[in-house]
């Protein structure tokens, strides 16, 4: 799966870029502090002070670890949502940097 962007963690969040070929934003993704259910998501996806997206915590079957999957929508990405995860990022060793893994649909 291709990564469409890099974030680090920032406190509670992360904070990074979205890098397509048509698409170079600053993003920020930040805890909900709206959340009152299960159904809401962990996170607010942020770019250039628009709302593009929400996050929610999973747990992987396999491997039991927690990692944060992603949808994302705006008119620059065109009609369909984009689905991602955010995972370790290739050849990196910082615990607190990780790759927006796309993940698509079809």
């Amino acid at each position: 799966m291709p990564a469409i962007g890099y974030v680090t963690r920032s406190g509670e969040g992360f904070k990074g870029q979205i890098r397509t070929l048509s698409i170079r934003t600053e993003v920020e993704i930040v805890p909900n502090s709206r959340k009152s259910n299960d159904v809401q998501p962990d996170y607010r996806v942020v770019a250039s002070g628009a709302e593009i997206g929400a996050g929610w915590l999973r747990r992987s079957e396999t491997s039991g670890n927690t990692y944060v999957s992603l949808g994302l929508a705006a008119p620059e990405f065109g009609p369909r949502r984009i689905y991602a995860n955010l995972g370790r990022a290739a050849g990196q060793d910082d615990d607190d940097t990780f790759a927006i893994i796309w993940n698509p649909d079809d």
